[in-house]
């Protein structure tokens, strides 16, 4: 990206930030609008919640070096997730929300390796280290999931599956809320669990 094109963009990302952050105080609401955001994916490029109007989004909180995620991805678990909800037409955006010199902090480029070297088929990095975006969303945990659908309405938020645990042996059985959500939703019946308690490393705001 030019020098002052990507100097423009960063102004506009912390105006939009600072108007996100004092305006959100609170977690999404089930059945309620998501908050808007406007971030900066590992390419450089503005990205905003708008962008994906009229499809579902599954937002991901993530970081590489907790042992949660780690079972996740290690075990090909997150990527099947990944690769069954968006070949059926959502869009993946996985949210990196370590601040900078913290865990898990990672730039663009990093960001990028790691996405390939894990095979991951998240459509979208965005890498949130003023903490934002995460906080609008009330995400603690890494993984953290919210399923908005394609009216921007929040209808799933919370843990992947219901084993909280960091032993890839747990995945055996385990029930994985964030599939049951998106199939209840695409078969147009209610979400039999909408809400959970998530799981997994602090994230480091």
């Amino acid at each position: 990206m030019h020098a002052g094109l990507k100097a423009f963009a960063f102004a506009v990302l912390f105006a939009v930030s600072a108007s996100v952050s004092s305006s959100v105080s609170a977690a999404p609401v089930i059945g309620e609008k998501a908050p808007i955001f406007t971030g900066i994916d590992s390419n450089g490029a503005l990205v905003s919640l708008a962008d994906f109007k009229g499809r579902a989004v599954v937002l991901e909180w993530t970081n590489h070096r907790c042992p949660y995620v780690r079972k996740h991805y290690a075990s090909g678990n997150m990527q099947r997730l990944q690769r069954e909800i968006t070949e059926a037409g959502a869009t993946w955006v996985s949210v990196i929300s370590s601040a900078k010199g913290k865990q898990g902090y990672v730039s663009g480029a990093k960001a990028n390796e790691l996405t390939a070297m894990r095979g991951s088929y998240a459509d979208i990095i965005v890498l949130d280290a003023s903490g934002d975006i995460g906080r609008a969303y009330g995400a603690k945990t890494t993984p953290h999931m919210v399923l908005i659908d394609e009216k921007g309405i929040v209808r799933y938020m919370g843990a992947i599956d219901d084993k909280p645990s960091t032993r890839r042996s747990s995945l055996k059985g385990a029930r994985n809320y964030v599939r049951e959500a998106w199939l209840a939703l695409t078969a147009g019946k209610p979400i039999d669990v909408a809400v959970s308690k998530p799981y997994g490393c602090p994230i480091k705001y």
